[in-house]
C-alpha cells in the first residue's frame, strides 16, 4: 500500500487551486515501491522500471538501407561513369565476406555490407549491362548505408524508467533481443459510487433512483492507465457504513476513489468518514465544474473523493486522481495534452477559479474553432458524448470573446 503519513500534504487553506493539489502530489507522493518482470506485449501500458540500455547496437551491423550496388567508394570515378563487374549477389539475411578492389555486389536492403565496401548506389541511379554495373559521380561516401548502432549504440539508454511503454517502445525492445522487461507493479485502486439514489445497471429501478454511471465511467478511464482496478460498489447514506467501508478497503488498496458524498450535505458523509479515519488534506478545488472534491489519508492509502455530478467527476479525475495515480505508478509526470483553438463562444467566469467547457471542435483553415456545448449542467452525461474537447479557461481570465484564443484538451488525447 502507500503508507502515506495523515499529514504528508500539510495543507491548511480552504480553496486549493488545481496547479498548488497537483504540486502537492508531485512533491510528497512517492512511487510504490516493487517491479516485476513482463513479457513485452503484457508490458504494453505499464511503467518501466529501471533504465533500458541497449544489449546490442541497432542496427547491429553495417546494412544497405537501399536494393542498389555496394563497393568501395575509392573506386567510383570523379567524372564520367565507373563500370564494375558485378560479382555476387547479397539478400538481407545471408552472410557476407569482403569484397575486392574494383567489383561490384548487387545488395539489397538490410543486408550486411561486404567487408571493405563503405557505399551503396541506388538501383534507379545505376545501370547493369553484360555482368557489369555503370555507376555515375558524384555520390559521397558512405550513401545509402546503415552503420552499426547508427539507431542506438550499445549501452545506450534506449527508454528511460518511468516511461509508459507505448507501442513503439515494445518493439525497440523486441528489435534489443528483449523477451520480458522490468516494469513497476500496478497501482491497486477500489472504486466506490455513493448514495441511496443509485441503483446498479441491469437491476429494476427502484422509486427516486437513478442507475450508476460514475462508478463505471471511472473504471473504464482506469484502464488507459497502469493499475489494477476494482469494482467496490455503491455505498448507502449512512455515515457508519461510509467508514467502515472506507477503513476496510484502505487496509487493500493503494488509493481509493469514490464519486458523489464529498459536498455539505446531511447525506454526504464521504468528508466525514475520512476525518474519522485519517486526515483530510484538503476540501474544495478552485476548478468549476468540480469544486466539491476531497483528498485524503486514511491507514496510509490516499482517498480521492470525486463529486457526484458526472461532468464534475470526469474532470476532476483528470486533475487530481489521474497525477496521483501516475505519480505512485513511478510515472514520469504526463501533462493532459493541449493544443490552441479559436473561441466560437462568448462567456463570462469568476476569477480566481479555473474552469473547463465543453466544446466540439470544428476544423478550419487555421485554428480549429471550438464551439461551447448549448447547455452547461454539470450533470449532463450527452455534454461528454456530444463535445471532443474541454476548453480551458485559466484563473486570471473572467471573460472570453468568440475569436479570442483558448487552450482545448482533446477527449482523444485525455481518454
Amino acid at each position: 500500500m502507500a503508507q502515506l503519513s495523515d499529514d504528508c500534504f500539510a495543507f491548511g487553506g480552504k480553496l486549493m487551486s488545481v496547479d498548488a493539489a497537483q504540486a502537492l502530489i508531485a512533491e510528497r507522493v512517492p512511487p510504490l515501491p516493487g517491479a516485476e518482470p513482463a513479457a513485452l506485449l503484457a508490458a504494453l501500458g505499464r511503467v518501466l522500471a529501471e533504465d533500458l540500455r541497449a544489449p546490442l547496437p541497432l542496427p547491429p551491423f553495417f546494412n544497405s538501407a537501399v536494393d542498389g550496388y555496394a563497393f568501395r567508394h575509392g573506386d567510383l570515378a570523379a567524372t564520367g561513369e565507373t563500370r564494375l563487374p558485378v560479382v555476387a549477389r547479397l539478400q538481407a539475411g545471408q552472410a557476407t565476406g569482403g569484397i575486392a578492389p574494383g567489383t561490384a555486389i548487387r545488395i539489397f536492403t538490410g543486408a550486411p555490407m561486404p567487408d571493405g565496401a563503405d557505399t551503396v548506389m541506388m538501383q534507379e541511379d545505376a545501370r547493369e549491362e553484360d555482368g557489369a554495373v555503370l555507376l555515375v559521380p558524384g555520390l559521397r561516401r558512405g550513401a545509402n548505408c546503415r552503420p552499426a548502432g547508427e539507431d542506438v549504440a550499445q549501452g545506450a539508454v534506449a527508454l528511460e524508467a518511468g516511461r509508459r511503454l507505448l507501442p513503439q517502445d515494445i518493439g525497440l525492445a523486441a528489435a534489443l533481443g528483449l523477451g520480458s522487461l522490468s516494469v513497476r507493479r500496478r497501482v491497486r485502486v477500489g472504486v466506490f459510487s455513493t448514495g441511496d439514489e443509485l441503483a446498479e445497471p441491469g437491476t429494476a429501478l427502484g422509486a427516486a433512483q437513478t442507475y450508476d454511471s460514475n462508478r463505471f465511467t471511472l473504471l473504464a478511464l482506469l484502464a488507459g492507465l497502469p493499475v489494477e482496478a476494482q469494482d467496490l460498489g455503491i455505498l448507502p447514506d449512512r455515515a457508519d457504513a461510509t467508514a467502515a467501508a472506507l477503513a476496510a478497503a484502505a487496509a487493500t488498496h493503494d488509493v481509493l476513489l469514490t464519486s458523489g458524498g464529498v459536498s455539505t450535505g446531511e447525506a454526504d458523509h464521504v468528508k466525514a468518514a475520512i476525518e474519522q479515519g485519517g486526515r483530510l488534506v484538503f476540501w474544495r478545488l478552485a476548478i468549476k465544474p468540480g469544486r466539491p472534491a476531497a483528498m485524503g489519508v486514511i491507514g496510509g492509502t490516499p482517498v480521492v473523493g470525486l463529486p457526484g455530478n458526472p461532468v464534475a467527476a470526469v474532470v476532476t479525475f483528470l486533475h487530481l486522481a489521474r497525477p496521483l495515480l501516475l505519480r505512485l505508478a513511478g510515472a514520469t509526470a504526463e501533462p493532459l495534452p493541449r493544443f490552441p483553438a479559436e473561441a466560437g463562444f462568448a462567456y463570462r467566469k469568476k476569477a480566481g477559479r479555473r474552469e473547463y467547457v465543453r466544446v466540439r471542435l470544428i476544423p478550419g483553415e487555421g485554428l480549429p474553432l471550438a464551439q461551447k456545448f448549448a447547455r452547461e449542467g454539470a450533470g449532463l452525461l450527452t455534454s461528454l458524448t456530444q463535445s471532443d474537447a474541454l476548453a480551458e479557461l485559466p484563473e486570471d481570465v473572467i471573460a472570453v470573446s468568440p475569436g479570442d484564443r483558448v487552450a482545448v484538451l482533446p477527449f482523444r488525447g485525455i481518454f
